[in-house]
Parts: C-alpha cells; sequence; structure tokens
C-alpha cells in the first residue's frame, strides 16, 4: 500500500476534480443529445441522470468506508487477495485511459475546427501533454490545486451566457411531458457520459483530509455539474429551440454567437481558447490515476516513468493516426455504456459483496 501522508486534499478540491472531469467536453454536445431524445423535455432528462449519478457516487463512497485508508485496490488485496487488487487496477488503467483519451481527442478536434484547422493533431496533442505533464509528475496535490484553481477562474462563464436571453423564447420549452414520460427516460441514457467521472473516488478517496465530508463532496460535485449542465440546455432550448439545438454539433458553442461586444468581434472564439482550461480537467487527473494505477501494480512509489512512457505513446500515435470525429462520436457513445459498467453497475455490486462479506465474517466470529 502506498504512503498518502503529505499528499491530502481538501474538500473542495475533491469536488473540484469530479465536477470538473464530469463537466470538460461533455457539456458542448449535451443538448443537442438530449433534443434528440427528448425535444423540449430534455431538461428533465439532467435531473433523473442527477438521482441516478449520485446513487452512483454515494455506494462508491459507501464502498471505500471498507476500507478509508487505500484505494479499491488495496480493499480488494485485502477481502480478495492481491490477485483482485491487480486486476481491478489493470481494468481501471484502461478505462481511465478510455476517458483521457476521449477528451484530448474531442478537445483537439474543437480545437482544430474553430481555432486551428491547418494545425496537425499530433502537434496540438505534444502542446497540450506539456503542461499537462509539468502538473501530473507533481503529484496529486499540484493536481488538486490546479483543479480548484481553474474553477474558480470560471466561475464567471455562466453569467456571459445570461446575455443570450435577450433573444429568449420560454415557449419553446412548452408544452411539459407532451409525449409521455417514455422520450425523457430514454433521454437519461444521454446523461450518463456527461457524468462519468465518479470512478476518480475510488483512487482519491485515502488523500481526502475529511473523509467524513466524503458524501456530502459528491452530493454537491454532482450537483454543481447537474445545475451547470441544467443551466446551459435551457439556454440552448430558448435561444435556439430544441428543434434547432439538432442542427448544431456543439449548440454550447454556437450560441455564443449571438453575444455582441464592441470590443471582439468573436466572442466563441476566445471562450473555446479559455474552454481549454475547462477540458483539461479530464485529462490531466486522469493521466494521473493512469500512472498511479500502473505504479502500484508494480509496487513502485514514483510514477515517473510510466507518466513518460504514457506522453510517449500519446505523441507518437497520433501521429501515425487521429480519430475523426465521426470516429469520436462512437468511441463517446461506447464509453456511455462502459461507464455505465465501471462506474453505475460495478460499485453497486461490490456494495453488496462487502456487506455480505461482512455479515458471514460476523456470523463465523459469533459463538
Amino acid at each position: 500500500m502506498k504512503s498518502y501522508v503529505g499528499k491530502q486534499i481538501t474538500l473542495f478540491q475533491f469536488i473540484a476534480i469530479i465536477s470538473g472531469s464530469q463537466v470538460s467536453v461533455a457539456v458542448l454536445s449535451l443538448p443537442r443529445r438530449l433534443a434528440e431524445s427528448a425535444g423540449t423535455d430534455g431538461w428533465i432528462a439532467i435531473i433523473i441522470g442527477w438521482a441516478v449519478s449520485l446513487i452512483a457516487g454515494l455506494s462508491i463512497v459507501a464502498v471505500m468506508k471498507y476500507y478509508p485508508d487505500g484505494t479499491l485496490f488495496d480493499l480488494l488485496s485485502e477481502y480478495m487477495g492481491r490477485w483482485a487488487g491487480v486486476l481491478a487496477a489493470l481494468l481501471f488503467v484502461l478505462y481511465f485511459f478510455y476517458l483521457m483519451y476521449d477528451g484530448l481527442v474531442r478537445t483537439i478536434l474543437v480545437t482544430k475546427t474553430w481555432l486551428l484547422p491547418n494545425t496537425q493533431s499530433s502537434t496540438l496533442m505534444l502542446l497540450m501533454l506539456i503542461p499537462a505533464y509539468s502538473i501530473v509528475r507533481h503529484g496529486i496535490r499540484i493536481v488538486a490545486r490546479y483543479a480548484e484553481l481553474v474553477i474558480w477562474i470560471s466561475l464567471w462563464i455562466p453569467f456571459v451566457y445570461l446575455f443570450t436571453l435577450r433573444h429568449a423564447h420560454w415557449l419553446y420549452l412548452l408544452p411539459i411531458f407532451k409525449e409521455g414520460w417514455m422520450p425523457v427516460l430514454s433521454a437519461v441514457e444521454s446523461t450518463i457520459y456527461p457524468m462519468l467521472g465518479m470512478a476518480e473516488i475510488f483512487v482519491l478517496y485515502p488523500y481526502l483530509k475529511y473523509k467524513q465530508y466524503a458524501a456530502k463532496g459528491i452530493i454537491i460535485a454532482n450537483s454543481f455539474t447537474s445545475l451547470l449542465y441544467l443551466f446551459v440546455t435551457i439556454i440552448c432550448y430558448v435561444y435556439f429551440s430544441p428543434e434547432e439545438s439538432r442542427l448544431y454539433n456543439d449548440p454550447v458553442i454556437s450560441v455564443l454567437k449571438s453575444i455582441e461586444f464592441k470590443f471582439i468581434e468573436r466572442i466563441e472564439v476566445t471562450f473555446i481558447a479559455y474552454y481549454l482550461f475547462i477540458f483539461s480537467l479530464i485529462w490531466i487527473p486522469t493521466m494521473y490515476l493512469i500512472t498511479y494505477c500502473i505504479s502500484w501494480i508494480i509496487k513502485q512509489e514514483s510514477s515517473a516513468i510510466p507518466l513518460r512512457m504514457l506522453i510517449i505513446l500519446l505523441v507518437v500515435g497520433t501521429y501515425f493516426y487521429f480519430p475523426t470525429y465521426n470516429v469520436s462520436t462512437y468511441l463517446a457513445s461506447q464509453l456511455t455504456w462502459v461507464g455505465l459498467a465501471m462506474e453505475y453497475i460495478f460499485p453497486i455490486c461490490l456494495l453488496c459483496f462487502l456487506w455480505l462479506s461482512k455479515l458471514w465474517r460476523k456470523e463465523r466470529s459469533s459463538p
């Protein structure tokens, strides 16, 4: 088991990492995906998705309470043997890599579309990984401080979107439940992908300074994420209408074209450049988690070598192949189901197993 002494993170940093990983690039296309599934009622699916995600997040916290001084891999090693911990670490290496790569790919595609269309993908990948390496190599406390900083300096962004309400048509939100509950329930699937990131708790939990507030942190993080999703979705609906929102690949960016300032011509371009800080909250924490899992498997305290190998793999791999928008959309759709298994189903099943194991041990020890 690794040492966590002197590496604690605060509750707000814990919230910032979880919520930042959830928001990231997923917010850009969420209004379109909800409109495609449920039309004017798509925003209601966010509330249901918040409740489902909250149950999954609290289940992860309940699991970690069985072994508060270690990660998921330490817990499984304690209850089932080291082979179980190694197997779980390998699975989460693949899962976190999937999350990180999906975030990087979508960020590069957005950057090429709106900012740097003639720049090679491998060059953009290198430019994004250099600052990420500088942050991740210093450990979880620097990663947490970076996430905290990005959250604080981004709190002004929602207020800018309020300028679009000058052209809002609130009747676009009516009628409610015009086709019943089924379209709304089918749209809940679209909220799974934007809510992914809670699996980070499996590794972050022992670093949390006041673990008794972990459940409160999950409630705050998920609520903040859901309120932000609800805000931008309604903004897009009342400006574009749900039907028109389907025509834009990233309506959260397109709606910015309606905002005009005398001192800037294309505000959406400036915002995308700034959004790179927010986008980075998916690949920087997951990059740390990948290297942590690898170093845990090989029983090495330092994660410098796995981090360097990961950087080289990403840059060289991007030079030979980079996904298109269609491939990226397919990766995101598959990530929805992988995330459902890793962050929703697995924690609940593991919690049931631990509860039964504790009950069985208690019965054996009783005379």
